[in-house]
């Protein structure tokens, strides 16, 4: 839609047809970015990108900053440094162009997911890592609270090429793992088929179609029937609806989608461990920008052991090796873990970049938007999980504290001490849906209140 469309002229389109309900709140946000709304024009984003093998908490010290010699501090109040004048660690120095949007964050705890490896779901939900998909994970928690046309895309990279999908990571609700998708061509044609062409194309209006006849033969259906049975179809009929709504919201952007889509080059057909999981971050970018969705989750690897090699960094063999100890030709374990840390924090940094080359608001894309990075194993290979450290990049258009902030929270068992799921909390406050418990709460903390959010990262 051309930028000199007046308001009142795209808000009338909204006023015919059988799709007005539906096509109102998108019309209406296109209406307000054509008159200059910044406020409407604004959506609060969050990204959550999750490694496997953990996140040693050295790695997130600043220069002139030390911890512990045995590693567990004990400070019963927050202790905190400026990042202004400091280096960051080697391990995330790819990150140093945007150190004055950091928050490195220790001290957060999440023993109720301890296992020998990845917490699996209780990564992201806070409940015990061993006993399946408990509850809803927070990714999905973000979606339902700060839709977008899909509330939230799971996108990935497993160990194994052959493993199209990862179900041990997110999570719907009770009993529903929500997929990860690790193929990026697959991901690729069911987010921009609508816009490729050929036979994805032709592929996504045979699915509108489809869902079309759908949802007529259900009311049809309905009308025969009364009572309880009326009731169940209607669950039926939303479904079929809502799907279809979805085909004719994705329609309606096609163009940005044909804009911003990446472009299904090699990197997509050339499945090494970089080019999957560069594929992912592209179609991440593109999916937040063109609106589709206003939460990403990115994991590498992670669930169960599944720790992939990076060759192409001179990291030939899997996470579990040198998550042991054992190092390669040239490089020590440390070297390993170091390496594929920076790896991916330029990958966070080049989706950043990405961010904030787009004008949205008053600002840009990234003023309104907060990257999550942490581990689906918190601090370690074999986690303790008394930490569980968490980089924030960006203040999700002001509603956190972020800014150039090295923070140490209060450890673990003292009066004041804050868990993943207090962190989780607060991104849900952060996007206006207030929630004050998350998860399952942790039982060694009996005597410390941990409902409500980390109130030092909130504005």
């Amino acid at each position: 839609m051309n930028t000199d469309t007046t308001r009142r002229e795209m808000l009338k389109l909204a006023g015919y047809g059988t799709g007005a309900a539906l096509l109102t709140p998108i019309l209406s946000q296109l209406a307000a970015h054509a008159a200059g709304d910044a406020k409407a024009v604004a959506r609060k984003k969050i990204v959550l990108v999750m490694q496997c093998n953990g996140i040693n908490p050295n790695h997130l010290l600043p220069s002139g900053v030390t911890r512990p010699k045995n590693g567990k501090p004990t400070n019963d109040k927050l202790e905190e440094v400026s990042l202004k004048d400091r280096e960051l660690n080697k391990a995330v120095e790819p990150l140093a162009p945007f150190k004055d949007r950091l928050a490195l964050v220790q001290g957060l705890s999440g023993r109720i997911a301890l296992s020998d490896h990845s917490a699996n779901h209780g990564a992201l939900g806070c409940f015990p890592a061993n006993k399946g998909p408990m509850a809803q994970t927070i990714d999905c928690a973000i979606g339902e609270a700060n839709p977008g046309i899909i509330p939230s895309i799971a996108l990935g990279m497993a160990e194994k090429l052959d493993q199209t999908l990862n179900y041990q990571l997110s999570a719907a609700g009770p009993g529903k793992a929500n997929p990860v998708q690790c193929a990026p061509e697959l991901a690729f044609k069911a987010l921009f088929g609508s816009v490729s062409g050929g036979n994805s194309r032709a592929a996504f209006d045979r699915r509108t179609n489809l869902l079309d006849f759908m949802a007529g033969d259900v009311k049809r259906a309905q009308d025969g029937l009364a009572g309880e049975e009326k009731a169940k179809f209607d669950q039926y009929l939303e479904a079929f609806e809502n799907l279809r709504d979805r085909q004719a919201k994705i329609d309606l952007i096609k163009d940005d989608l044909k804009a911003h889509a990446p472009k299904l080059d090699d990197k997509f057909k050339k499945p090494t461990e970089t080019n999957r999981l560069e594929s992912q971050f592209d179609i991440a970018a593109a999916a937040l920008i063109t609106g589709l969705t206003n939460t990403v989750l990115l994991t590498s690897g992670g669930g169960g052991q599944h720790f992939p090699a990076f060759p192409e960094l001179g990291v030939p063999v899997g996470g579990h090796h040198y998550g042991h100890g054992g190092g390669v030709e040239g490089k020590t374990y440390e070297d390993c873990f170091v390496a594929v840390r920076q790896y991916h924090c330029k990958l966070i940094a080049g989706l950043a970049k990405k961010l904030e080359s787009v004008k949205e608001g008053a600002g840009t894309m990234l003023d309104n938007t907060v990257i999550v990075y942490l581990s689906d194993s918190g601090d370690g290979h074999h986690p303790n999980l008394l930490e569980w450290p968490v980089v924030l990049l960006g203040d999700l258009g002001g509603a956190l504290k972020t800014r150039g902030r090295y923070l140490q929270l209060p450890a673990y068992g003292t009066k004041s001490h804050r868990t993943m799921a207090n962190l989780y909390c607060t991104l849900l406050h952060a996007v206006g849906k207030p929630r004050d418990k998350f998860g399952v709460a942790d039982p060694g903390l009996k005597d410390v209140n941990q409902t409500g959010v980390v109130a030092d990262l909130m504005t």
